[in-house]
Formats: C-alpha cells, sequence, structure tokens
C-alpha cells in the first residue's frame, strides 16, 4: 500500500473541504498514512459564463478528474456524488460513499422572504434545470434567470453580506437555490432563508452525498471501506439507477429522494418539463435498491415521463448550438 494518497479534487472551496474531510478520515483509520490534496480544473471551472446545458457534456465538474485519475496524477478522486455521471469511464470504479448530509434545498433572498412570499415577476438565479422547473411549477409568475459561480459567489449574488470571493455577479438578483449540505458544510447556512420540504422540492439524486473514486483494480479499495457508509449507499443507489434508467445526465428536470427503513427502500421521483406545467410523480418499495430505482423509472416513463424527456432533450440540442436558456 502506498504511504502517500493524492486526492484529486475541484478546487472551489466546498470541494476542498469535501476532499480533506476525506483525508482526514483515510488518516484517523490509517495512522502513518501521508495524504495530500491536489487541485484540478474541471470544464465547468474555466468556463463560468456558459450555461451547464451549454457546455454539452455530462460530467462538466468531474471528467478532468477522473482522467487525473486513470493517468496515475492521484490516486483517488473526491466528487460532490450528484456532480458524477451514472456511468463511470472504464477502469473506474466507487470506493466509498461517506454518510449524506441534508439533501434538501433552501432559497436565500434577498429580502428575507419565503417561496410563497416572493413578489411576482422577483428574479431567482439557478443553474439546474430541476431547480428551475420545480420553480416554475410552484411559482409560475416568477423570472427564473441563469445563475452559476461558486458558494459565496451565487450567496453574494443573492443579497448575502459575505466577503468570500471575488467573481462578478451580474445584475442584482431576489434570490436563489441551492443545496443546503453545501451551506452546511461552509458553516455558511445562516444565509438560509427557507429549508424547501423535500415532498414539493424533491433533490438531486445523491445530493447531499460526497463519493470517492478510485482505479478498478487499486488495493486501495480495502482502507477505502471503512469510510463506506451503508445506509447512503443503499439510498443513493437506488436514485442514481432511477436517473440512469431514465437515460438522463446531470442536467434534465428530475428529482428523487429515497429511504431505507428496516422494511426496505423507499424511493419518491419526479420528472418536470423545463416550464414546470408538467409534472409526473411516483414512488416505489423493496429490499433491493437497483430493482426500485428501475421500476420506479420505467412507471414514470410509461405515465408520461418518456414524452416530457424527448421535449427537454431537444432543447437542451438547441441550447448547445447557441439558444439562451
Amino acid at each position: 500500500m502506498k504511504k502517500t494518497i493524492r486526492i484529486g479534487t475541484r478546487k472551489s472551496r466546498l470541494a476542498v473541504w469535501q476532499a480533506q474531510r476525506v483525508a482526514y478520515l483515510l488518516r484517523e483509520n490509517s495512522p502513518g498514512l501521508d495524504v495530500e490534496v491536489v487541485g484540478i480544473a474541471t470544464l465547468g471551472d474555466r468556463d463560468k459564463s456558459t450555461s451547464l446545458v451549454g457546455l454539452g457534456q455530462v460530467g462538466v465538474f468531474t471528467k478532468e478528474i477522473e482522467d487525473a485519475l486513470l493517468d496515475g496524477r492521484c490516486d483517488i478522486a473526491v466528487h460532490s456524488f450528484k456532480d458524477l455521471a451514472t456511468g463511470l469511464p472504464d477502469g473506474l470504479t466507487i470506493g466509498a460513499i461517506l454518510e449524506r448530509e441534508d439533501p434538501r434545498d433552501v432559497l436565500i433572498s434577498r429580502d428575507g422572504r419565503n417561496l410563497g412570499r416572493l413578489l411576482p415577476g422577483a428574479r431567482i438565479g439557478t443553474s439546474s434545470l430541476r431547480r428551475r422547473a420545480l420553480l416554475m411549477h410552484l411559482r409560475p409568475d416568477l423570472e427564473i434567470v441563469d445563475l452559476r459561480g461558486n458558494v459565496p459567489t451565487r450567496l453574494r449574488a443573492a443579497g448575502a453580506q459575505i466577503d468570500e470571493g471575488n467573481e462578478p455577479t451580474g445584475e442584482p438578483i431576489d434570490g436563489t437555490v441551492m443545496a443546503l449540505a453545501g451551506l452546511k458544510r461552509l458553516e455558511l447556512d445562516e444565509y438560509a432563508t427557507e429549508i424547501l420540504p423535500l415532498d414539493r422540492f424533491p433533490p438531486a439524486p445523491a445530493q447531499g452525498a460526497v463519493v470517492v473514486e478510485i482505479r478498478s483494480d487499486d488495493e486501495i479499495a480495502k482502507i477505502l471501506s471503512a469510510l463506506d457508509h451503508e445506509k447512503t449507499r443503499l439510498v443513493t443507489t437506488a436514485e442514481r439507477t432511477f436517473l440512469r434508467v431514465m437515460e438522463g445526465g446531470c442536467h434534465i428536470p428530475l428529482g428523487a429522494i429515497a429511504t431505507a427503513e428496516d422494511d426496505g427502500i423507499h424511493l419518491r421521483g419526479v420528472v418536470l418539463s423545463l416550464d414546470g406545467k408538467q409534472v409526473v410523480r411516483g414512488e416505489a418499495a423493496g429490499e433491493d435498491p437497483k430493482e426500485v430505482g428501475e421500476l420506479l423509472a420505467r412507471e414514470l416513463l410509461a405515465n408520461g415521463a418518456e414524452k416530457i424527456l424527448s421535449a427537454v432533450a431537444d432543447h437542451v440540442a438547441d441550447c448547445r448550438v447557441g439558444e439562451k436558456i
């Protein structure tokens, strides 16, 4: 076993926090192990002006890190699990999934209004098609604008008085929606105006979980096993199987949340049209997380989700050749 483990990660504050958390756990479980964090710039980090859909590929925050893992520039890779494609490159596998943080989304609003009290025409920023569609479904009178950037930048854009970050925020907006997990990890959750309930605002599959990716034949899998959280692996497997069968990458208007109880896995999912007007919901339960994910996906596809996703795919194709989303 190597005495030095190099962890590949994005360079954002949140990504580095996640990598350092993995480093801490590795040292705690394997005393004497030397761990180094290696920052890697991804396409999503280099191009901060194009919409995520417009970048034209899945894995805009992970591909370069996976390339570094495959060619030996790092020994493991740490990602936000929701950013990782459901199909991993040949030669790579999941080595560990850390215990999940709160998977819910939160609204940060400039004037402290919750989602139901936002003024008609309020401008809400997000780069997520899921969040856009859910917002349009719940509040079709809002104006949804594209907003990208790291956590501090998006907070400042929504009026939070935070000094961190120096990226331009563009025109002022009235609010944004973000993952609660990232805010909690950076101790910035005090800026959350409203925690959005799971039944009305389901998260992205695997949101709130951190995953460690490794080379398939690497013996480091043995020491990573101590970091793996069984219940998180079960629920994220169900959610990501649902996503995979829906044939969706990270950028489709789809949400899912699973729970693991003594009687098995319970999964709820939703697919929406981009304007939020068409919604297909469902739920499934069982003992095997993959079977549960597949069952719910096929049920929703048969109940109208396939037609919705076909329209989304056409729109996304248009965006990638220049249409403004």
